[in-house]
Order: structure tokens, then sequence, then C-alpha cells
């Protein structure tokens, strides 16, 4: 089994679907990654030599934020806009949808389950 990143990739997917496993990499930046070390992404991950998984790893290091440092930026900028005080930080704050959206029937999975309002029926 191939690690790269923190991650175990799976040994019997194609490299392309493999690489989307690690946080950060998508179907797109697997194609580059597989372009530029010069893999076919139809091979297999258990296909690699050692050398390939090296080259790899190098090339998501020099010029992907992945896993742990991607997510500690995210969180970072979600906290500076909560410091700041802006729209978007408040919306965050609160635990509400923060791109627009409609909350006045929708917004479930932001909000959490309904709770019953008391003497609301009538």
């Amino acid at each position: 089994m191939a690690r790269i990143a923190g991650v175990n990739i799976p040994t019997n997917k194609r490299v392309l679907i493999g690489l989307t496993y690690i946080h950060g990499i998508g179907r797109k930046q697997a194609q580059d990654i597989c372009n530029v070390v010069g893999i076919t992404p139809e091979r297999r991950v258990f296909d690699l030599s050692e050398a390939e998984i090296i080259r790899i790893r190098e090339t998501i290091d020099q010029s992907h934020l992945v896993e742990g440092d991607l997510r500690r930026a995210t969180a970072m900028n979600i906290k500076r806009l909560m410091d700041l005080g802006c729209y978007r930080g408040l919306r965050h704050r609160r635990g509400l949808p923060v791109r627009g959206q409609r909350t006045h029937t929708n917004g479930r999975t932001r909000k959490g389950p309904a709770r019953a309002i008391a003497g609301k029926k009538k």
C-alpha cells in the first residue's frame, strides 16, 4: 500500500482515482500530477515502482497544499473572518449558511434538526 501525504492509497485503484483520496487533490490535480510525473492515469497503484511513488510525493509536496496544512489554512481563514466581525464571519459564528442561501424554509444542513416551538400550532 502506497503512503502519500500521510494517506494510505488503495492499491487496487487506478492512480488517478487513488490520488483523490488525499484531501485537497481532486480529479484535475491528480491528472496534472500524473502528467508531471509521466505516469499514465490508467495504471494501478500496485504497478507503481518506489521511484515513481517518491516522484509523486515530491511533486505533491512542492506544488500542492494538502491534508493537515490545507485544513489548517481553511480553519485560519474562517477564524480570520470571525475575528473581523464581517457578515460572513457572523454567519459562520451563528452556524447559518454563509453564501446567501434562503433560510426561511431550507438550510437544515447548517441549522441542524428543526426544533418545535411551543404554542405555534393553532
